[in-house]
């Protein structure tokens, strides 16, 4: 009887270890989601205020007295808290990815885990970046040539709607546009991409910008040249990155578990 028990007990050890698996990523994604709700609780109180501050690009490059508009009943209620809630997923990124990382780190090598942290670090820097570089930068110089390209008998009233989604897909454009040296990085030190390579293949990148600027933007020329121009100057500073980065990668190719 015994013996039989000793038998079972391998067969036993996967399930009981994926069970394990389970109750770890289960976890982590409470304790991910619990901190996007937690910030999101903490913003609802100024969700005007948020909003207010969101639409300030465009409301600065109308005219005196313009004011935007709530085409659907319920807008005025719902938009600014959806604003709070997106506002509180990218305060939150950094706590998501450590969560992330804290399920997927003990099975990485000690190598990997010394290249994954400060890409990771540098990403969520970059994407806050990226965000901040829109607002900033990307938007007055966006609404301010929209707003002067209006006929003079058309008087410029955005739906609150609307200007939200179209603010959050610029956002999220840029924020992943600032993630191009990460990436770029990322390809050279796991031996995907040579240095070489993407030195050798600018043309195609900067067309390749264009692309992804026509993708993630919306349908105009202007939105779309505003995140090509940075995202290649990007790639760019993600070959200086990974030329320099790649040298004392190359003394250290032993991937040993920790």
């Amino acid at each position: 009887m015994a013996d039989d028990n000793h038998a079972e007990s391998p067969e036993e050890l996967p399930e009981a270890s994926l069970m394990s698996h389970l109750l770890e990523l289960r976890s982590r994604l409470l304790k991910a989601g619990g901190a996007v709700l937690a910030v999101f609780i903490c913003l609802v109180p100024f969700s005007r205020q948020i909003f207010s501050a969101v639409s300030r690009p465009l409301m600065s490059k109308l005219p005196a007295g313009s004011t935007m508009i709530a085409t659907e009943v319920a807008s005025p209620f719902l938009t600014p808290f959806k604003t709070s809630f997106y506002v509180a997923i990218m305060l939150a990124i950094p706590v998501v990815i450590y969560q992330v990382w804290a399920f997927v780190a003990p099975g990485l090598y000690r190598r990997e885990k010394r290249l994954a942290v400060p890409l990771l670090v540098s990403s969520v820097v970059l994407f806050y970046l990226g965000v901040l570089f829109a607002y900033f930068v990307i938007f007055p110089v966006m609404f301010g040539f929209f707003a002067s390209a209006a006929p003079e008998n058309v008087q410029v009233m955005t739906d609150i709607n609307s200007y939200l989604d179209f603010v959050l897909v610029l956002f999220i454009a840029f924020g992943m546009a600032f993630e191009v040296p990460v990436v770029t990085v990322l390809l050279v030190l796991i031996g995907m991409v040579r240095i070489e390579t993407l030195t050798g293949n600018r043309q195609y990148v900067f067309l390749g910008a264009f692309v992804l600027g026509m993708v993630l933007t919306p349908p105009d020329v202007f939105s779309q040249t505003l995140l090509a121009i940075p995202m290649y100057l990007l790639y760019e500073c993600g070959i200086l990155m990974a030329r320099f980065l790649s040298r004392p990668a190359k003394e250290n190719v032993s991937d040993k578990p920790a």
